[in-house]
């Protein structure tokens, strides 16, 4: 069974924690006064979602895992489980979201579609461009317009602007991550955005954080949010100076420290919307 834990890497939650807080704050930015049945749906889809993508990734990377430092322990690197282990739980993992979806609206399905599609292919980015940050982004981001479906059934200009600040800071975040594999993927030709940007890896991971804060302002005003709301963009401003100051030296244990500090980003910004 711990093995299984492993490969859906429910025993590290960063990853559903990154991928619940925008679905959430897209629940509160919709209907400030959300159904319980809605955020529950929403809430085991993330964690289904999530766990369903890292079966498909160490699945793709079962034999690259092996040369990354990182990733050595893995079930299917260490003979825990089998390639056909981690089909069987795909399937049983997809099963279970489409379960989820019965109690959605059609508009819903189609996006909820387009969502698999993301999930399933990202894992083999980093293979084809340096750009698998990007492809991450957006799959991370497809809970952001369902929400809006099974809502509103509309997309205003806030869902698009919310998918905008999620991509950018899902690249920066997942740079800051690939920042520690960095010099592993070199030498097996895994490709990213942390290698592609080489020394300007900060600059690149600021910019992105900028034009992040850029769109919550604009969805601040948007939505004619109150001041305590951009008291809590403040603080993600502040917890995005420091991950700065983390990645500065590129030591790997501190560019993943700054990746984890994202969670914290993720809370404040759900936690503003939820407040106001």
């Amino acid at each position: 069974m711990l093995a299984y834990i492993k490969l859906m890497r429910l025993d590290k939650p960063i990853g559903i924690l990154l991928l619940l807080w925008p679905t959430l704050s897209a629940i509160w930015l919709a209907d400030p006064y959300p159904t319980e049945k809605l955020v529950l749906i929403f809430t085991l889809g993330v964690i289904v979602m999530r766990s369903a993508g890292c079966v498909v990734n160490d699945y793709a990377d079962r034999h690259f895992d092996a040369h990354v430092e990182r990733t050595q322990s893995r079930p299917l690197v260490q003979g825990e489980l089998t390639a056909n282990n981690a089909k069987w739980t795909l399937l049983i993992l997809l099963l279970m979201a489409a379960c989820l979806l019965l109690f959605l609206n059609a508009l819903s399905w189609l996006i909820a579609g387009f969502a698999l599609l993301t999930a399933m292919i990202y894992p083999f980015m980093k293979r084809y461009t340096y750009f698998p940050q990007i492809v991450l982004g957006i799959a991370f981001s497809w809970s952001i317009p369902m929400v809006y479906a099974a809502t509103l059934e509309q997309f205003p200009l806030t869902c698009w602007l919310l998918c905008l600040a999620n991509i950018c800071w899902t690249v920066a975040y997942d740079t800051e991550y690939a920042m520690v594999d960095r010099n592993d993927d070199i030498k097996i030709g895994i490709k990213s955005t942390a290698v592609l940007f080489g020394y300007y890896d900060k600059l690149w991971i600021g910019i992105l954080q900028i034009i992040t804060l850029i769109c919550l302002i604009i969805i601040g005003l948007n939505n004619h949010l109150s001041f305590i709301y951009y008291c809590g963009l403040l603080v993600v401003s502040l917890l995005f100076i420091y991950q700065q100051w983390l990645i500065n030296d590129r030591d790997r244990t501190r560019c993943f420290k700054a990746f984890q500090n994202n969670n914290y980003v993720g809370f404040m910004m759900f936690l503003s919307i939820f407040i106001v």
